[in-house]
């Protein structure tokens, strides 16, 4: 018998010799990324919550990346540029969703093994999740108190909290195409929670009954109701969740838990959007 030889498996031109170059690794920063999971107890399973909660956090990174791009896009009339930003937000949203399943394979007598080391962190605490509701124009100044710890994020929030968020875009949008939008709702006080407005459904109607017309601003505010739809579908997974796994036990971080994360639920981004439906 031959000597053994060893199978081949790469492509010659594949490079190997790294010494001085960047790897993957290098240019990912997995060295960093991958000693970021510090368990606080010695449990199997806690591993699992941190990793799942990292990966949503950036997920929620890239969410961001693309809302601040899209909302200046819409600014400035290039819609079908921020189209393309949009709709991979909608893609994001459901790689976070499915994350709960995963987490949903968390028992309770197994989460009671360390969700004491927790102590008050709380996903209630997510600033990242503040800056989306931010962008979508839900804005409560108390939960700003949470960041206080750190000067330099609360900052940041305090900055986003002032702004305008992507619907304000939107209806500017609808105003520069002609449609009646009152300037006292043009120039609205942005630290307050959008709320319904009667010439902003009446400008949505008008685009939805002359979709040929408004393609644009019709495409914008179907990729609107895609982003509210897939957010408020988070929200209940989160919700079933947490109640598969602690029930009606309080937050770690002082909330009510299921009762709060209900009552969030009934909470509506666009709501001319929603309301459009029922009047065409």
């Amino acid at each position: 018998m031959g000597e053994d030889k060893e199978p081949t498996i790469f492509d010659k031109d594949i490079h190997t010799d790294f010494l001085e170059k960047m790897t993957y690794g290098d240019y990912l920063q997995l060295d960093s990324l991958l000693s970021s999971q510090k368990r606080l107890s010695g449990h199997h399973d806690e591993m699992l919550f941190i990793i799942i909660h990292q990966v949503s956090e950036l997920w929620m990174k890239l969410i961001l990346h693309e809302l601040e791009a899209s909302i200046v896009l819409i600014k400035k009339g290039e819609l079908s540029l921020a189209f393309k930003m949009l709709a991979r937000v909608s893609k994001i949203q459901s790689q976070i969703i499915q994350a709960w399943d995963v987490l949903s394979t968390l028992t309770p007598a197994e989460y009671m093994e360390f969700r004491e080391k927790l102590g008050q962190a709380s996903g209630f605490q997510s600033y990242q999740y503040r800056m989306i509701e931010f962008k979508l124009g839900y804005k409560t100044k108390h939960v700003l108190e949470i960041y206080k710890k750190d000067q330099k994020l609360h900052g940041e929030l305090l900055e986003a909290y002032k702004k305008s968020g992507i619907y304000d875009a939107a209806i500017l949008a609808l105003s520069r195409a002609g449609l009646d939008i009152p300037d006292e709702v043009l120039n609205r006080d942005y630290t307050s929670p959008y709320e319904y407005q009667q010439s902003v459904e009446d400008a949505w109607i008008t685009v939805y009954k002359n979709v040929e017309t408004y393609w644009d601003l019709y495409e914008l505010a179907e990729k609107l109701i895609d982003i509210e739809d897939w957010l408020q579908q988070w929200r209940f997974r989160h919700m079933k969740t947490v109640e598969r796994i602690i029930g009606h036990k309080k937050g770690t971080g002082g909330s009510s838990g299921v009762g709060y994360l209900k009552k969030v639920l009934d909470h509506r981004f666009f709501p001319e959007l929603w309301d459009v439906r029922t009047k065409l």
